[in-house]
């Protein structure tokens, strides 16, 4: 069965709206009025809904062509404000700042650290890391030493603490967060780690990090609908 299935509006409408709120950091009624001017009259909430039905769906369908990634992690938290109080996005990158996993958590705590790390590992599973650099969170070498017990992680991964070398996801914690901020706050955990998966992944698109992409933006546009099993 189709994903767009019983959707009023053509499955290109709704990918372009996606791709877009999702690449270029622009609120909901911004987008709205674009789409508007090219004879399209949709709502502002009709376009959340579609964000948080098919932001997931892009992402588990890109993740396949995420191709290699170098073994030396560079991982760090940054905060974002959800419903009027400050979260913790964990993100984890490679030495070249290629996106590796992110998540979104309520704590900065030992377990929080670890379930990241887990998720982090699954999603990587073909890439392992032979060294993971942090800040020099508390949490960080509990977790790591947890999944090293438990088998997760290799024994021989280094576990490295410089703000030196974690520079280059600092610097993308800044780019994110320009994207963030049109959208003037996120009210639930749930509808924020949905969008914030969006962000993640169109960025990881539009810079190049996928396989199967063809320069530009027609081999983004091009991925999308191959991603989708599309034919515009």
């Amino acid at each position: 069965m189709s994903i767009f299935k019983r959707r009023r509006f053509p499955a290109a409408i709704i990918l372009l709206c996606v791709r877009w709120y999702c690449k270029y950091g622009i609120s909901y009624r911004d987008l709205a009025e674009m789409m508007c001017e090219r004879g399209v009259s949709i709502s502002p909430s009709t376009i959340f809904r579609w964000v948080q039905r098919y932001a997931p769906e892009f992402e588990k369908r890109v993740r396949p062509y995420q191709g290699h990634r170098s073994g030396s992690w560079r991982v760090d938290e940054t905060y974002v404000r959800v419903g009027g109080r400050w979260r913790y996005l964990f993100r984890a990158v490679d030495k070249h700042g290629r996106l590796i996993a992110s998540m979104l958590s309520g704590r900065r705590d030992t377990n929080a650290a670890y379930r990241f790390l887990r998720n982090a590992l699954r999603a990587m599973s073909d890439y392992p890391p032979s060294s993971i650099t942090t800040d020099k969170l508390a949490s960080y070498p509990k977790a790591i030493g947890r999944l090293q017990n438990e088998g997760l992680l290799s024994k021989d991964v280094k576990h490295r603490t410089s703000k030196y070398l974690n520079n280059i996801i600092e610097a993308d914690h800044g780019a994110l967060k320009r994207m963030i901020r049109p959208t003037r706050g996120f009210q639930r955990m749930k509808t924020a780690s949905v969008t914030l998966r969006g962000f993640e992944v169109m960025r990881m698109v539009r810079r190049g990090h996928c396989m199967a992409r063809h320069a530009g933006v027609p081999g983004e546009i091009r991925l999308v609908n191959q991603l989708f099993g599309f034919t515009p």
